[in-house]
């Protein structure tokens, strides 16, 4: 069977009857149409994906997510939570605060916007209140860590709640690849940056990390990083639902997942967003709580 009777079979009689008689030939619209149907299912961006890949690789693509990522000196938003530990799912509603590679302010509240948990997080200290059980916490990151069995830094927390990559880690050393559609940038050797190591007891992380970009609009879709010495342990996060600030993208919905001795689900849906506006970060243990260890 010829292409041009392919076609005439999928006409109604009347019609090949009206118009047998026609100069039209059919076989040249049929192809045409063929034509459009086999380039239009043909994917563009598979093409121009593959091209910085080949031409360029890793370090045309950190350039890329360098420009692209969110650029400020504060960020606020409001949150809302659902959480998954041991079992276990609860949901709460709250604020964060972020001056840049500097503090990082969180307040949790439960049911008619009662705060229940504040927690301020700095370059080198971890404090909260527990207005539930009124108790408060003040020292450093070994106290998360200890709770999650990994080794997690102020800058890989900054990192994640924004949507940036590490700022604090060499860029050199990853290997650039497509999966599903995306870029992927992949190391198993990233190590942080000595001169931004503020206290002498800090240790040296160092990284198994994957970032996967979209091709677009070049901001991080996912990411997760491990350590070397403990590669059973791993933070992912997934980016979504892209919304401008301004001339920037910011992505309103995050999931976390920490797998650990003690895994953690976490889905966070932000809303209220702002940057680079004046803002407090009140931190005041009330009279009469009680320091826990």
């Amino acid at each position: 069977m010829n292409n041009s009777s392919f076609c005439f079979m999928h006409l109604p009689d009347r019609f090949t009857q009206k118009h047998s008689q026609t100069p039209i030939s059919f076989f040249p619209l049929c192809f045409f149409i063929l034509a459009i149907t086999i380039f239009s299912s043909c994917n563009p961006q598979k093409k121009l994906i593959k091209a910085p890949i080949r031409e360029e690789g890793a370090e045309y693509l950190m350039e890329k997510l360098k420009t692209n990522e969110l650029n400020y000196r504060a960020l606020t938003a409001k949150f809302s939570a659902e959480y998954t530990n041991k079992g276990q799912k609860n949901s709460f509603n709250g604020q964060i605060r972020i001056r840049k590679d500097s503090l990082i302010w969180l307040s949790f509240s439960a049911i008619l916007g009662i705060e229940v948990v504040r927690i301020m997080i700095t370059q080198d200290s971890v404090m909260f209140i527990n207005r539930m059980n009124n108790t408060y916490f003040t020292g450093d990151y070994a106290y998360v860590n200890k709770f999650l069995k990994t080794n997690i830094d102020y800058d890989i927390l900054q990192s994640f709640l924004t949507g940036n990559d590490l700022s604090f880690y060499e860029k050199g050393k990853f290997r650039a690849s497509l999966d599903n559609g995306q870029y992927k940038l992949a190391t198993a050797d990233r190590m942080k940056l000595k001169k931004a190591v503020r206290t002498g007891q800090e240790p040296l992380n160092v990284l198994i990390q994957n970032i996967w970009i979209d091709p677009e609009h070049f901001k991080i879709t996912q990411a997760n990083v491990k350590e070397i010495r403990k590669p059973g342990t791993q933070l992912e996060a997934y980016y979504s639902a892209f919304e401008k600030i301004g001339e920037q993208l910011f992505p309103k919905e995050m999931i976390f997942d920490i797998s650990a001795d003690n895994n953690l689900h976490v889905k966070v849906s932000f809303s209220k967003i702002s940057i680079n506006q004046l803002m407090t970060f009140p931190f005041r243990v009330p009279e009469g709580y009680r320091q826990v260890e």
